[in-house]
């Protein structure tokens, strides 16, 4: 097994050095950027292409190539059959956005911008959606349910609920789960909202217990209604517990979320034959509800918030590094996950046979800091977090710890899964709008690790203070443009040794996704 895993960190490490994509790509679960390709998937379809995310995928079925028109981009870009071969075009690299005469579908005038990879996948493995949501109330099972109701008043009067919901998808092995999720995600949060329909729109805290049919009381919030006959309780049986938590509007939207997360893994992982659900993605996702924006994010794409010069961060990535004790713990936990093969434990270095007995510096699961341990023969596995920065894998297979799909991964040329230490959970920040005077200059951009790994947060805060400079606080157009300049200086410009940012380091090789995403303005909360 060190041997194998040897061989793929040897590739792994070579094919990241350089910034570019490799000549030719490396066999299917060797190395990082590789990838077993899928049979193209039924309308939308969706090819596959290895990616820096993951370096090893089980092959489930026979390769073929999918024709090139077989990509699926956003349905809101509304590209033309010539436009789609163009942003095909790994040498060009040309930026997509929705042109003006299309650009009014997006909610709150919104920005977007997309560029293909420099040719270390087959397709822009990318994916994003931009949709305005209605929720109508679940309705309670009874002998004679009502005819189904369209849109405005519903049970007892109360009306539905509308979010603004943008996400981007970020695939790796195949752009398949990326496809699916793009297409399903807001689905699987609008049906964990329909449950809170009511709750959502009453000012009193929410009820601990639902019931269900018109018996649910919502004037007592944090007391389970009681049946007539139990109204009285007798002076031996009071109740054991006299305290309950008050569980907010807020958490409860934030559960709602991260349980569509949830839900969307199961349906890839149920449907992943069928709709040639291929790989696995990253995740983020923006939800604007009530006054909020909730931010859930599961993978290495970030957000941030731009607000009068201001930088907020809207999440964090998800790597083996940023993750190592959750890992850790699980494998602690559960060490027959690790297939006798890895270590839970972590050193500075690889240990050598001939220090056994020897005392080094470790941690585990519970340690920030380090300590000496005496070196014993279990400690010669390979470690479950192997690498530093961008090149940190975990179980020397994919360097990111969350996000949705990968149920068929494992580790190189093993039988080990990854998905238990793959956590398909988001982390959710939220973000109150009502709290603040935005101006039309305040915005929250959304973008794939493309735009990160070459730009951090402060030029991107400078890039769009620069572009917003250039237009009319009124002018719809200006947050595209944003975007736009932004896939731009993080594509950079290609010159002899590849593509180059103006200060001549290597630009983003990868796909780059931007959404620019207004705060403030005339408008923008209609």
């Amino acid at each position: 097994m060190l041997g194998r895993v040897r061989s793929a960190m040897a590739q792994l490490v070579g094919g990241l050095g350089g910034g570019g994509s490799p000549s030719s790509p490396p066999p299917a679960s060797a190395s990082s950027g590789s990838a077993a390709a899928a049979p193209p998937p039924p309308p939308p379809p969706a090819a596959p292409g290895p990616s820096s995310n993951t370096a090893a995928a089980a092959s489930t079925g026979p390769c073929r190539e999918p024709p090139r028109s077989s990509f699926s981009r956003p349905a809101f870009l509304q590209l033309t059959p010539e436009e789609l071969l163009r942003a095909d075009d790994h040498t060009g690299r040309a930026v997509q956005s929705p042109r003006e005469s299309r650009r009014r579908r997006l909610p709150w005038s919104t920005g977007y911008a997309e560029v293909i990879n420099a040719g270390k996948s087959q397709h822009n493995e990318d994916q994003a959606c931009c949709e305005a949501v209605y929720v109508e109330k679940r309705r309670a099972v009874r002998n004679n349910p009502a005819p189904k109701e369209t849109s405005g008043d519903l049970e007892g009067g109360t009306k539905g609920l509308t979010f603004y919901y943008w996400g981007l998808f970020d695939g790796h092995a195949g752009s398949g789960a990326a496809v699916m999720a793009s297409k399903l995600l807001h689905f699987q949060i609008r049906d964990q909202f329909r449950d809170l329909v009511d709750i959502l729109q009453d000012s009193s805290l929410p009820p601990i217990c639902l019931e269900e049919g018109p018996r649910t009381v919502l004037g007592e919030p944090n007391r389970v209604p009681l049946a007539e006959e139990d109204a009285e309780v007798p002076n031996n049986a009071l109740p054991r517990f006299h305290m309950e938590k008050a569980v907010s509007h807020e958490s409860l939207v934030v559960g709602a979320i991260e349980n569509a997360f949830k839900q969307m893994d199961i349906q890839i992982e149920q449907e992943r034959v069928a709709r040639h659900a291929s790989g696995g993605c990253c995740a983020l996702a923006a939800v604007y509800l009530l006054g909020k924006f909730y931010v859930a994010n599961a993978g290495d794409s970030r957000a941030i918030i731009i607000r009068n010069g201001e930088i907020i961060p809207m999440s964090r990535e998800f790597t083996p590094e940023t993750e190592r004790q959750r890992l850790q713990f699980l494998g602690f936990l559960r060490p027959e996950l690790l297939g006798n093969e890895f270590t839970h434990l972590e050193f500075p270095r690889r240990i050598q046979h001939k220090e056994v007995g020897k005392k080094m510096l470790y941690r585990d699961q519970n340690m920030n800091g380090w300590a000496y341990k005496r070196i014993e023969e279990d400690d010669l596995k390979f470690p479950l977090v192997y690498g530093e920065g961008k090149k940190a894998r975990m179980m020397a297979t994919i360097g990111v710890t969350r996000g949705l799909g990968d149920h068929d991964l494992k580790v190189y040329s093993s039988n080990i899964h990854i998905k238990p230490f793959l956590s398909c959970t988001p982390e959710v920040r939220v973000y109150d709008l009502t709290q603040y005077e935005h101006c039309p200059d305040d915005v929250l951009v959304l973008g794939t690790d493309g735009l990160w790994d070459v730009t951090n947060d402060r030029e991107v805060a400078n890039v769009v203070f620069d572009v917003l400079m250039g237009y009319e606080p009124n002018d719809p157009c200006r947050y595209t443009m944003v975007a736009q300049e932004l896939v731009v200086k993080s594509r950079g410009v290609l010159k002899e040794r590849g593509w180059r940012l103006a200060n001549d380091k290597l630009g983003s090789g990868d796909d780059i996704s931007v959404f620019v995403i207004p705060l403030g303005g005339p408008g923008n909360y209609t």
